[in-house]
């Protein structure tokens, strides 16, 4: 019962919870566990280009077929850049502007059972600060595995589902870890307000890390409104976030 109570507070389909943190179960290693099928693919993965003004053949040249493409709602795509997506059936994804501030933003959030605690009153936070959010587990202090809730939040980012994420674990070190293995995600572990800002403005960071044990309940509140209210720095900054992008697409195959 607390579980359904705490998913239909955050106003959240606890199917797609289940479905979420079920395949990242079924999905661990690569492989098929618990129930799922052999001849079930993987989703396609989802090429985040968001930082980009301008989209062009280049960018595009190397992404798979079928895969998504994310991107701002205001850029744009040259003629060449167009038909190869076009060609290749890749599905083009928008995301709003909305690194600037804003509570309009929708916050995945998750933990294992070393961070729950501090998750639920990290929930009262937001919700005093104003910004919508979703909970994707775990919803006890039972046992669990870390890496399949920072899976569920990383993926919940990364396909646009919700604009950031912020994961708590006992120290914040492996949520980070996994996290970062979701193509369009920039994770950051956090550990004070000066962190925090630097990884939004110089890193332009879409999901937050916290160590629920190592961190008392006032920094993690300073930690979370710093970083929700810094923008993405100026282009300069974007020019090297770029530069992971690209680094990321190279071992996309």
């Amino acid at each position: 019962m607390k579980r359904e109570s705490d998913a239909s507070e955050a106003g959240l389909d606890r199917e797609d919870i289940r479905a979420m943190v079920g395949e990242a179960l079924q999905r661990q290693l690569g492989g098929v566990q618990g129930g799922g099928s052999p001849g079930d693919l993987p989703p396609p993965p989802v090429i985040d280009e968001s930082v980009k003004d301008v989209i062009t053949e280049a960018d595009v040249r190397d992404i798979p077929a079928g895969a998504a493409l994310l991107i701002r709602e205001d850029a744009i795509i040259t003629p060449a850049a167009r038909d190869l997506i076009r060609e290749r059936g890749v599905e083009i994804r928008y995301r709003s502007r909305r690194s600037a501030t804003g509570v309009h933003r929708l916050i995945a959030i998750g933990s294992d059972h070393g961070g729950f605690l501090a998750k639920e009153r990290l929930k009262k936070h937001l919700d005093e600060l104003g910004y919508r959010h979703r909970d994707f587990g775990t919803f006890s202090e039972d046992a669990v595995d870390y890496p399949d809730f920072a899976h569920a939040v990383a993926r919940a980012v990364a396909n646009g589902m919700c604009d950031l994420g912020i994961i708590v674990d006992g120290a914040g070190i492996g949520s980070c870890m996994t996290a970062n293995k979701v193509p369009g995600v920039r994770a950051a572990m956090c550990y004070d307000a000066a962190t925090a800002r630097n990884s939004r403005e110089h890193n332009y960071a879409n999901v937050l890390t916290l160590g629920g044990k190592m961190l008392t309940t006032e920094i993690i509140s300073e930690i979370v409104s710093v970083w929700l209210s810094t923008p993405e720095g100026d282009p300069r900054h974007g020019r090297r976030v770029a530069k992971i992008i690209s680094i990321e697409k190279q071992y996309l195959r």
